[in-house]
């Protein structure tokens, strides 16, 4: 039996309901993808930043929300995160976060996107019928071999 190869650019998107589980499930989801397409390098800060994006998006929006992931080359993949609500927050704005206080309970993870993503970047979705709106959040994330060998 031959296997199938899928090369990039390849896409999956997750739409995901407004559930307090729906982060869990896009954090599994993310890693199997990148399993499965041999990118195992790039799993852990990958994963860290949708955990970011889409806990943002569970948090700060009152609809469904939706984790997209897209091979960028070899060993880079870019995780866009699509929600309805149009603010575009610091760093993707083109500001920088406030350093947020040692005891604060939120604030920190939009600082772990300039800290550990290759690349990251916003735009507003404009237009279209009712709640179809909002904004794309993205990041991309690139394996670095060198790091991970022992």
């Amino acid at each position: 039996m031959t296997l199938a190869t899928v090369t990039p650019p390849w896409a999956y998107t997750l739409q995901l309901p407004q559930d307090p589980r729906g982060p869990g499930i896009a954090r599994a989801t993310l890693r199997t993808v990148l399993l499965v397409h041999g990118m195992r390098e790039v799993i852990d800060t990958a994963e860290l930043l949708a955990s970011v994006l889409v806990t943002n998006a569970y948090r700060h929006s009152s609809g469904p929300y939706s984790l997209r992931l897209r091979g960028a080359g070899r060993s880079r993949v870019r995780v866009g995160v699509w929600d309805s609500n149009p603010e575009i927050p610091e760093p993707f704005c083109g500001g920088v976060p406030g350093e947020p206080c040692a005891l604060a309970e939120r604030g920190r993870g939009l600082r772990l996107v300039q800290e550990c993503a290759d690349a990251w970047g916003a735009y507003p979705i404009r237009g279209g019928l009712p709640g179809q709106g909002g904004k794309v959040l993205w990041v991309e994330c690139t394996g670095r071999p060198e790091l991970h060998q022992r």
